[in-house]
């Protein structure tokens, strides 16, 4: 008899990539707070960097601008790894204001959409014509 299991997937919350245009605040348990920058951002957690890392798991409260909104949350740090001219060190969010999470959504989502509308219409201004009739 075979062993039917009910499988799980999983979809990834949708990110968006900011290569460090961001820069965001943090501030450790213990009062110290750091200067960073947001390389990844997604409503689940995102990638920071950072000059020197900080300990895995540690617990965060951050604050950064990104669209037309101010975010403030709680986070947890991940894994450090070694990047260019410091550290990337993923996090994920643990906690979030009132409508914080579902506003942050909203403008992760119309981010992805303007760069697509971007990106489609650079494909479309890219493309040269196939046949010399076509440009004429």
């Amino acid at each position: 008899m075979a062993n039917l299991r009910p499988t799980r997937t999983f979809t990834r919350a949708p990110r968006i990539a900011l290569r460090g245009t961001v820069p965001a605040a943090i501030q450790l348990e213990n009062g110290r707070q750091f200067t960073v920058r947001l390389h990844q951002l997604s409503v689940t957690g995102g990638l920071l960097e950072l000059a020197t890392y900080i300990d895995e798991r540690s617990r965060i409260m951050m604050g950064f601008a990104f669209g037309s909104m101010n975010v403030h949350a709680n986070a947890e740090l991940l894994f450090p790894m070694r990047g260019g001219l410091g550290y990337m060190q993923p996090f994920r969010f643990t906690g979030f204001g009132a409508g914080v999470r579902q506003t942050l959504e909203i403008e992760i989502t119309k981010m992805l959409q303007q760069m697509m509308t971007a990106a489609r219409r650079q494909r479309l201004s890219d493309r040269s014509p196939r046949f010399f009739l076509d440009s004429v």
